[in-house]
C-alpha cells in the first residue's frame, strides 16, 4: 500500500501525478479499505486471545482475509507500478512474488474457511 501510494505520487502521466487519475484513486481506495479491514480483523483476534477466549474463528478470519488482501493489494500495486514493478530495483517485485505464499503458509486459506465455518456453526447452533 505504501509503495503504491508513494510511486503514484511520483510517477507522472499527461502532466500530473498518476494518483490524481481516477482509475488509480479507485485502486488506492480499494487497497486502503482491504488493508484496514485486515488490520481490524487481526486486532479483533488478538483481543479475543488476550481475554483468554477461544479464538479459532477470529484468527481464521484474520489470516484468511489478511492474506487475500495482501495478494490483491500486491496485484493492484504491481498494476500501479506498471512495467517498473517487474524490476528488482522496486520492492514491489518481491512483494508481488511473495504474496501468494501468505495464502498457503500456516494453514491454507481453504483450511481457514473450513475452520471458520465449523466454528461459526458451533457458536450459532440452534439449541
Amino acid at each position: 500500500m505504501r509503495l503504491a501510494t508513494s510511486y503514484s505520487q511520483i510517477r507522472k502521466t499527461f502532466g500530473k501525478p498518476i494518483c490524481e487519475h481516477q482509475a488509480i484513486q479507485l485502486k488506492l481506495g480499494e487497497m486502503a479499505t482491504r488493508a484496514r479491514a485486515a488490520r481490524l480483523l487481526t486486532l479483533d483476534a488478538a483481543d479475543s486471545f488476550d481475554r483468554g477466549e477461544r479464538c479459532d474463528l477470529e484468527a481464521g478470519m484474520a489470516k484468511y482475509f489478511a492474506s487475500e488482501a495482501a495478494l490483491e493489494n500486491s496485484i493492484e500495486s504491481m498494476r500501479i507500478h506498471g512495467a517498473y514493478g517487474y524490476s528488482k530495483e522496486f520492492d514491489i517485485e518481491r512483494l508481488y512474488r511473495d504474496a501468494p505464499l501468505t495464502c498457503i503458509g500456516e494453514g491454507t486459506n481453504e483450511m481457514q474457511r473450513i475452520i471458520i465455518a465449523r466454528q461459526w456453526i458451533k457458536r450459532h447452533a440452534e439449541l
